[in-house]
């Protein structure tokens, strides 16, 4: 056997592999990539260990809204060891008046319904405190909660988050399998749109 098909036969294979390796950077750099749950601040909607694939190319063409699970990158004083992203849902975008008061959630003047949030031992759902009463979030930046608001270390402590600092939308949970299913996003009675008119 010549030396002329096996050299086709290896580069054929070389050829392949690199397109693999493009394909997988590009998809993972700019079109979607898997996150692995590794904090409890957004019990029970999802868990430690499992995993979400994050959208990374419609944020591009599309805001966030409130209710979005999103993957970021926590401020620099909040950074782990391992430098692992925080997950938390959006529950502010720019405009908007947060407050929290009588443990409960304001945006604009009126109350969020929150049905995803931590549900305790007796069903009921868990109440939302923290050390200051407002926040007016700036453009570009976005209020993000935890949806077990006890044990999150979110916005209401290091404020809100720049736009840039988003890696994109978590939308699909694959694992494990008994739990597969897209991440849906609330749709709140209240509040509006748009911000209150000061």
């Amino acid at each position: 056997m010549s030396q002329r098909p096996q050299l086709g036969c290896l580069l054929e294979i070389v050829e392949t592999l690199a397109l693999t390796l493009i394909i997988f950077v590009v998809i993972q750099n700019f079109i979607a990539q898997p996150y692995k749950v590794q904090q409890t601040s957004m019990e029970q909607t999802l868990l430690q260990e499992q995993y979400v694939l994050v959208d990374k190319l419609t944020p591009r063409f599309d805001t966030y809204k409130r209710g979005d699970i999103v993957v970021f990158a926590p401020p620099a004083d909040w950074v782990g060891d391992n430098g692992t992203p925080f997950i938390k849902r959006v529950i502010g975008v720019g405009g908007d008046t947060v407050q929290i008061h009588d443990g409960a959630v304001y945006i604009n003047d009126e109350k969020l319904d929150e049905p995803y949030l931590f549900k305790e031992d007796d069903g009921s759902l868990q109440t939302t405190e923290a050390s200051r009463p407002s926040w007016v979030i700036p453009d570009d930046e976005l209020f993000l909660m935890g949806d077990h608001r006890q044990d999150s270390a979110d916005s209401r402590a290091f404020g809100p988050v720049p736009v840039q600092q988003v890696i994109g939308r978590a939308w699909l949970r694959y694992w494990p399998f008994d739990h597969f299913g897209v991440l849906a996003t609330p749709t709140y009675a209240a509040p509006s749109d748009s911000p209150a008119a000061p």
